[in-house]
């Protein structure tokens, strides 16, 4: 799986909401509300009383440069599935980007601990397999809120099997050190969010669930306002 684990908030998902036309929540996006709401109650739970206070107590104790090193490591690994992506998706010059990205990160900057590669001006990408299937046309289906990794669409369900074969965590023989990343990885993703999540107002699951949806939507056409289409989701 990504860096950017689908947990129970969405980065980056708010500032799509404030730029671009809000999702219509009716029945064809949500058929499935009443078994969703129930998931986002177990997740919200376990969020609540077991991840946020790790992930509380890992931001305290870990000085600043520490935990922007460890969030630089998985951002990077994050890039050879962004690579792939961007193969499938005939985006050559993305492509480009991300293995001069990972190739500079893990070698002048230890193992991507540093990112050297943005200050360079070699843009970062951000796909995965969901964003692929949903580039060739494969349809969202309907909203869907997995237990423990949260939001998603069935594409996105789908979308997360690939993901997380072609994970180089998951190539790790070591199964010790290999369960500690992703553990790690988890707690550095939810660190990250902890900021964002004072944003959200009103209902919680409707406000997650429509920023997910319009965030997806407008990452298939990656940003691009003129081919945004709500029927991306």
């Amino acid at each position: 799986m990504k860096a950017k684990l689908r947990s129970l908030l969405v980065a980056g998902a708010v500032s799509v909401m404030l730029t671009q036309p809000a999702v219509a929540a009716d029945v064809d996006v949500d058929p499935w509300e009443g078994f969703n709401r129930a998931m986002f109650s177990f997740n919200d739970g376990l969020d609540t009383y077991a991840l946020k206070p790790v992930s509380q107590g890992y931001k305290a104790v870990m000085p600043d440069i520490a935990e922007t090193g460890v969030n630089n490591f998985f951002e990077n690994l994050a890039d050879v599935g962004t690579l792939l992506n961007n193969l499938l998706q005939g985006k050559f010059s993305n492509a480009t980007e991300d293995f001069a990205r990972i190739a500079f990160n893990s070698t002048f900057g230890l193992a991507g601990l540093i990112d050297v590669a943005t200050p360079m001006g070699i843009e970062k990408h951000d796909e995965d397999f969901g964003q692929t299937f949903g580039y060739w046309g494969v349809d969202s289906g309907p909203y869907l809120v997995l237990p423990f990794f949260g939001p998603a669409t069935v594409r996105d369900g789908i979308g997360m099997v690939p993901d997380f074969l072609v994970d180089p965590v998951r190539q790790l023989d070591d199964n010790g050190a290999r369960n500690a990343l992703y553990v790690t990885r988890i707690i550095d993703g939810r660190a990250q969010l902890l900021e964002a999540e004072k944003l959200i107002s009103g209902d919680k699951y409707t406000f997650i669930r429509d920023a997910y949806l319009q965030k997806r939507a407008f990452s298939i056409v990656d940003g691009d306002g003129e081919n945004y289409d709500e029927s991306n989701f």
